[in-house]
């Protein structure tokens, strides 16, 4: 019988598992990134054969978890398969480092990416995009604090919203000025080093953030292990094109030279087709599905750490609910406080965005290795687990992850600024607080690992 392992019968169509796959991925990144990755690449023909690159990295990245959520169905996520597969020790340091590097920085980082258009509709000066995004979390915290949350509804709308807005720049290359085309020189181009390409690559992997909830898709598909794959195709497929699309709409518009020069798409081109109202109305939906990323965020962050809180003792407090709205007041409180600190680090830098980034990288892509290389462990420790659904091509596909994933954690910390090693300093702290906190208190068993997927700040 086909039962997920809460005992509920999977409900979902492979077409309304693709669709909600799509509402995942795209998100704020799409409408950030693209100055950022053009920046840090030759010319137009890298820009977009590098998009592709990171749209098939993208598939097989959501392979590997489609086989892990199916063999593994637990709400802990990435944390159950790294204290299943490692042990105690490596889940606590990838909880720790959800905490204070991976969920608040990308809080901060989609709060910068919030600020970044915030600040056009309502100018606050040269910190202003530092202002909106602080205003922005502390908000959303106290609105969660009195137990208000953004319903699923709305969530589904403002997807419907973003998707529509990408398909409006699309439509404006239609619009735009021929002149628009010319590229940057290629003395400019030129001075890029190659190496530079894998930060692209960072971003561009962080703007297709999200599909690791295929791993959670896996238990609510119908005959998961014939559909996952069909899922997983049509969803990723139909992003991959999407973006690919948005994006050379995006190099015919301002150009190659124009597009590493600006912030946001709402600048030059863009205004000179839609005018202002039609301008004020994008930066209006881009700042609404920010604010639904912000809002998810922050929920899922707080719950993350009450789970924290609940394995380890050390960290007691994070586990205490309050109100009769079950809140996790001190988790709510202690996320809001780590965010806004990376809002003030950030606020000095040139692009607040940009360091929130470099700063998340390379903790992200460590333990996204160490879930990969689970893939292959897995399969050699347990050879006669239950029926579930399988990554194709085995060991192809999960060797390619983990390669994909040592060469993101080197890019990201071989060619960013000092950010990565913060975070990565930051990490390390963990090892003397997990043995202190087991000295003190002994251990406590956390396989329940209730602890949320790893964020990424484009979803």
């Amino acid at each position: 019988m086909d039962v997920s392992a809460s005992g509920r019968r999977p409900t979902l169509s492979v077409l309304q598992a693709s669709a909600m796959l799509v509402g995942v991925v795209v998100g704020i990144g799409i409408f950030r990134t693209p100055p950022v990755v053009a920046a840090n690449v030759a010319g137009p023909t890298e820009f977009l054969a590098l998009w592709v690159a990171g749209g098939l990295l993208m598939i097989i990245g959501a392979l590997c978890y489609a086989e892990l959520g199916s063999a593994y169905p637990n709400s802990g996520g990435e944390y159950h398969y790294l204290h299943r597969a490692y042990g105690r020790f490596p889940s606590f340091l990838f909880a720790f480092g959800r905490m204070t590097v991976m969920q608040t920085g990308a809080l901060a980082a989609v709060a910068f990416a919030y600020g970044d258009y915030a600040n056009v509709l309502l100018p606050l000066g040269a910190y202003g995009s530092a202002i909106h995004a602080a205003s922005c979390i502390v908000l959303f915290t106290v609105l969660q604090l009195f137990g208000t949350n953004i319903t699923g509804k709305s969530q589904l709308t403002l997807t419907i919203l973003t998707i529509g807005t990408l398909f409006l720049v699309i439509g404006a290359a239609f619009f735009a000025e021929p002149a628009a085309i010319v590229p940057a020189s290629e003395t400019a181009s030129s001075a890029l080093p190659a190496t530079s390409a894998g930060l692209a690559l960072v971003f561009i992997l962080l703007t297709y953030g999200g599909w690791n909830e295929a791993a959670y898709l896996s238990g609510e598909v119908r005959d998961a292990r014939r559909n996952m794959a069909r899922v997983l195709l049509l969803g990723t497929v139909f992003i991959l094109a999407l973006y690919f699309v948005y994006n050379s709409a995006l190099l015919y518009i301002f150009g190659f030279g124009g597009l590493r020069e600006t912030k946001t798409i709402i600048e030059g081109p863009i205004a000179d087709v839609f005018g202002t109202v039609g301008t004020t109305v994008i930066a209006l939906i881009i700042c609404a599905a920010a604010i639904s990323t912000i809002n998810a965020t922050i929920f899922t962050g707080a719950r993350s750490m009450f789970a924290l809180g609940q394995d380890f003792p050390l960290f007691a407090p994070l586990g205490r609910l309050s109100g009769t709205n079950a809140t996790p007041t001190t988790a709510l409180l202690v996320q809001c406080a780590i965010a806004l600190v990376l809002v003030v680090a950030g606020a000095g830098a040139r692009d607040g965005f940009k360091a929130m980034v470099e700063y998340t990288a390379p903790t992200f892509w460590a333990f996204l290795f160490l879930i990969g290389l689970s893939v292959i462990l897995f399969r050699h420790r347990e050879p006669g687990r239950p029926e579930s659904f399988r990554v194709p091509l085995y060991p192809l596909p999960p060797l390619i992850f983990c390669a994909m994933c040592i060469y993101l954690f080197y890019s990201s910390v071989m060619y960013t600024g000092k950010g990565a090693l913060v975070g990565l300093a930051i990490l390390a702290a963990g090892v003397p607080v997990y043995w202190f906190g087991r000295g003190r208190t002994g251990s406590r068993d956390g396989a329940g690992a209730k602890a949320a997927p790893a964020s990424n700040p484009a979803e």
